[in-house]
């Protein structure tokens, strides 16, 4: 019998923590389980992500409810990935604001992904079936557009591929908080399944420009400081130069998929073999890299049945 996905055993509820970061912003986290972003402006509240099921959303719910009425008139999706947009319904948003990048990847693989996502990670879809199906953006942009509420000013932005070719961020520029989605991880592996390894350190740049004084990443700890966000963003660009770096030299050197993989694992496994899903993530990076360090220049779709034979080979 192949071995599970290390995900699979990872059935332990996670502690919840709902932090302020400034006048306006907080962060959901909960021991690098995907993070929620929020915003309370003068008249409603933003949510950056929305979790992977409505059942999943209530918990955030019930932590803005601690601490305003305002309506939930905003949901932003960093990008498309199952555990990220489809509690979205809960919300009751009239706005759900994506990047037309982001939208054309739902379209494209929208479905595959959620049967992949829910295959591999069990306990974050939890009660699944308050799913109404896939969640569609209601306004897109191509680069960047500014929402108010009220007076709050937030900077939504297509900061470029990395992640996804679609990842998008969400600014307070006067607050200097960032939201950073999957972009930027703490003290949790980089998924990178669906990455463009040569364009995220570009990425990554962008955001180390605009001088976070604090910052959400997609998994691990809120960073309440300069110094901590900056932590952030540099671990994050190190795990993807390094792991990107091995797989290439192992690709151009004619070696296999298996032969790429173990040489990544014995490269970065003293370094990050402690962060959060660290096995269960290597196969799938490993997997992109190597397709993009053969010339494969847009990430391959990910079904059920691919994930299973790609986890067989390498596992």
């Amino acid at each position: 019998m192949a071995k599970a996905f290390a995900s699979q055993a990872d059935l332990e509820d996670k502690k919840i923590t709902f932090s302020r970061l400034s006048e306006h912003a907080y962060g959901f986290t909960a021991e690098g389980d995907p993070n929620t972003g929020v915003i309370i402006g003068d008249d409603c509240v933003m949510v950056l992500d929305a979790q992977a099921t409505p059942a999943m959303a209530q918990q955030v719910i019930e932590r803005i409810r601690t601490v305003t009425d305002k309506p939930i008139r905003y949901v932003v999706l960093s990008h498309y990935h199952a555990v990220r947009v489809l509690g979205t319904s809960a919300y009751g948003a009239e706005h759900i604001i994506a990047s037309e990048a982001t939208r054309e990847l739902i379209v494209e693989r929208g479905m595959q992904d959620w049967k992949s996502e829910f295959q591999r990670f069990p306990r974050l879809f939890r009660n699944a079936e308050s799913i109404p199906g896939l969640t569609w953006p209601t306004i897109t942009f191509n680069d960047r557009m500014t929402i108010w509420l009220g007076k709050v000013q937030v900077d939504i932005i297509h900061a470029g591929r990395g992640h996804t070719k679609g990842d998008t961020i969400a600014w307070l520029p006067e607050e200097r908080v960032l939201f950073s989605g999957d972009l930027v991880e703490f003290g949790a592996t980089p998924y990178a399944g669906d990455a463009y390894f040569e364009d995220w350190p570009q990425t990554l740049q962008r955001l180390r420009d605009l001088k976070p004084a604090a910052l959400v990443p997609g998994r691990g700890d809120a960073l309440m400081t300069p110094e901590a966000a900056e932590e952030g963003l540099a671990g994050t660009q190190a795990f993807i130069t390094e792991l990107y770096g091995e797989v290439r030299k192992s690709a151009l050197a004619g070696g296999d998929l298996k032969k790429a993989y173990d040489a990544a694992m014995a490269r970065l496994g003293p370094r990050y073999g402690n962060w959060v899903i660290f096995e269960h993530c290597m196969p799938f990076d490993v997997s992109r890299a190597y397709d993009e360090a053969k010339g494969i220049e847009h990430p391959r779709i990910w079904t059920a049945e691919r994930d299973i034979e790609m986890w067989k080979s390498l596992e």
